[in-house]
């Protein structure tokens, strides 16, 4: 290391130290230096009162924050609490059978006044309150807050894969992007890792409660014999002295501990919400004024019969009262400032309805929707923003994910309502022509079985719209429950965003026109200006242009590389204007992308073809009917149901090893096998000789043919 180095380390090592990096191994120094050096009083003074006030600002974090994860770094500063009160028990007995015989004072003014002004300077009261914290800490807070983090760590852990697959869906769904994917698996594995730390911290809480109770016990043994033995003390003084000295060390270390131990209950009962506690409990304790009419009826009863104090009960019985009057009196506002807004927009309907009966035009004729989608009754919630509907934020994630994914702008999506369809149903429409329709329960969550679960849920049965998988419509309650049974959770408003998403990709290709291919020339031009001059309509027309890109889309070969498809095509377009052609040579340049979308970084391509006799006899058929009329080409029935059923079969062997199915054939009769597959597997790749890249190794795993 050279001189440049070292000093560039050092300063470093200065620039961490001035922002705080060697707080703790200081902090974890002093509490060694406690154990072992003799501290004097004063310093044991500022060192309770730091712990007393460090254990009062993690309550009053633990209070404010809105999610358990804000406050993620609790279970390292509930252990280094611990410590610091351990070490602090360590310094003070040390101090207590040391200097004990001179008063109550010996160990500090803290330890004194807890002994003295806390507990009345009577160490019998004293021992009675310490029990007691020892009680509501060991038995009450310490053991309901390490059971609450045991059962959250486990159910926690069971949910996570559930919640990664809801997390997948979302993305795929486009209604969340890679960034936001990458923040919620975070979120994901730091609320196991929180849970799991909780879990291990209540332990130490609940040693710390044995400790301080074995060490009150050893404090005032030792201290009375040492008082006895040591320095003449009659047992009457001796007890006396070192018991309240015992007991105000007890009392000082017990009482950071039980506000520890309520920060962490508090910690693991608390609901992930936008709101802090107080918010919590005011809105939801208070928000009906008739708990509270009620409490006031039977404390003012309770109040009035003969013996019982009347001033208490009374009282708060007409505090009680006055509450639940403010509140019903602040509800009563609010309905009668909604009905109002109400009736001003009813008084507006009429003046939008007057209006007077024109001669019918073309602007009556209602053009036809490119994408539409029509919902019965109950689902208008749904695509409503004043109620609360996520619809359509959704919808247009799902179009500007597509847009990005296939390269040209998806069309928007007409929605109306429909009552002749069912008030949970909704319908799917390209050109005003149904392609799909299902129905979705909007108050009810979709459980999604993903091919393993571990349980059954109870719930309305049905199938995912949008992949026609078993799944079951449950309440939002189960929702954690179906998580942690391997379920994919997703509510409503997603379940018809995925459905739409998956028929819009299938049907990419008729949403592609003339318009959008000249908008895809206009940036070409921003691009490449002289070839996309050259290229419509010098080569090709706009409508053989649009006709390869329609092809391309109707196989999943997206057109976002709109440089390269026109390159391609210009290269071949004086020798070919045939669009089969055209797109055989776009396909060849795209091969690359092709591949990659298929197998995606793997070096190997797992490849089925055909036989080599099957094969030649298709590229005679194909000779004969004449080069490029691969309509041409018939099979004998009962050729292609063989050949059928053998791609079947091979594809349903690839589906099992988990890998995608793809079928290698020559260059002329690619279309030809590409339109013949995907209708006896609509998930097949046909790909040609001329498509795989040089950085790929073909590995035949099967060979299909007329047997």
């Amino acid at each position: 290391m050279d001189r440049t180095q070292l000093i560039g380390n050092v300063r470093n090592n200065l620039v961490g130290m001035g922002r705080g990096n060697l707080g703790v191994p200081l902090l974890v120094l002093v509490m060694l230096g406690m154990m072992t050096l003799p501290v004097p009083p004063f310093l044991l003074d500022v060192f309770f009162t730091f712990n007393i006030a460090l254990s009062i600002v993690v309550l009053l974090v633990s209070v404010y924050a809105l999610r358990p994860l804000d406050f993620a770094v609790f279970p390292t500063i509930l252990l280094v609490a611990t410590l610091l009160r351990l070490a602090l028990n360590v310094a003070s007995t040390r101090v207590v059978l040391l200097h004990g015989q001179d008063g109550h004072d010996a160990a500090g003014k803290v330890i004194q006044a807890f002994g003295d002004v806390v507990v009345g300077g009577n160490y019998v009261v004293g021992a009675v309150v310490f029990a007691i914290l020892m009680i509501i800490n060991f038995v009450v807070v310490t053991k309901g807050a390490g059971r609450i983090s045991e059962v959250s760590a486990r159910f926690t852990l069971d949910a996570m894969p559930g919640k990664q697959m809801a997390i997948d869906a979302d993305l795929n769904a486009g209604l969340i992007d890679q960034a936001e994917a990458k923040k919620r698996r975070s979120e994901v594995s730091q609320e196991a890792d929180f849970y799991g730390s909780m879990d291990g911290a209540s332990k130490f809480v609940r040693g710390d409660a044995i400790a301080g109770l074995l060490i009150l016990f050893i404090n005032l043994i030792g201290g009375m014999a040492i008082g006895m033995l040591q320095h003449g003390l009659s047992f009457g003084d001796a007890g006396r002295i070192y018991s309240l000295l015992t007991i105000g060390d007890g009392l000082v270390a017990q009482v950071p501990s039980l506000l520890l131990s309520t920060a962490a209950a508090i910690m693991v009962t608390r609901v992930s919400s936008s709101e802090d506690m107080g918010q919590q409990v005011n809105r939801q304790m208070f928000a009906s004024p008739k708990a509270l009419a009620v409490s006031a009826a039977i404390l003012i009863a309770m109040g009035l019969v003969p013996g019982m104090p009347h001033v208490p009960f009374v009282g708060l019985g007409l505090v009680a009262a006055g509450g639940a009057w403010l509140i019903w009196k602040k509800q009563t506002r609010v309905k009668e400032e909604a009905v109002q807004e109400e009736k001003r927009q009813q008084e507006l309907l009429p003046a939008q309805r007057a209006q007077e009966t024109k001669e019918l035009g073309w602007d009556d004729v209602t053009p036809v929707d490119l994408v539409g989608l029509e919902v019965g009754y109950r689902l208008i919630p749904l695509v409503d923003r004043n109620q609360g509907g996520q619809l359509l934020a959704r919808i247009k994630g799902v179009r500007k994910k597509l847009s990005q994914e296939m390269g040209f702008l998806m069309p928007s999506v007409h929605i109306r309502d429909n009552l002749d369809l069912l008030p949970n149903a909704y319908r799917l429409t390209l050109m005003g022509v149904s392609v799909a329709e299902a129905e979705v329960y909007p108050d009810r969550e979709l459980a999604i079985n993903p091919g393993q679960v571990f349980g059954t849920l109870n719930g309305v049965a049905a199938k995912d719209p949008a992949f026609g998988l078993e799944a079951v419509w449950i309440d939002a309650s189960q929702r954690d429950q179906a998580q942690s049974l391997g379920y994919t959770v997703v509510d409503a408003s997603t379940v018809v965003a995925t459905h739409l998403n998956q028929v819009l990709h299938k049907h990419a290709h008729e949403l592609l026109g003339h318009e959008e291919v000249q908008q895809l020339m206009q940036n070409l031009a921003k691009s490449s200006p002289r070839l996309a001059e050259e290229l419509v309509p010098g080569m090709v027309s706009l409508s053989t242009l649009l006709k390869v890109l329609q092809a391309l889309l109707q196989e999943q070969v997206p057109v976002r590389d709109i440089r390269t498809i026109a390159e391609a095509i210009a290269n071949l377009a004086p020798k070919s204007q045939d669009p089969a052609a055209l797109v055989a040579a776009v396909r060849v340049s795209l091969s690359r992308a092709i591949v990659q979308s298929i197998v995606g970084l793997e070096p190997e391509l797992p490849v089925i073809t055909l036989e080599p006799r099957l094969e030649q006899i298709l590229l005679n058929s194909l000779q004969k009917a004449g080069q490029g009329s691969e309509d041409g080409v018939l099979l004998e029935p009962g050729m292609a149901e063989k050949l059928q059923r053998s791609l079947v079969e091979a594809a349903q062997r690839q589906e099992m090893l988990g890998k995608q199915a793809i079928l290698l054939v020559a260059g002329p009769i690619r279309a030809m096998m590409s339109r013949f597959a995907r209708l006896a597997v609509p998930t097949m790749h046909v790909l040609a000789y001329q498509e795989i890249p040089d950085n790929k190794q073909v590995t035949i795993v099967a060979t299909v043919g007329q047997n």
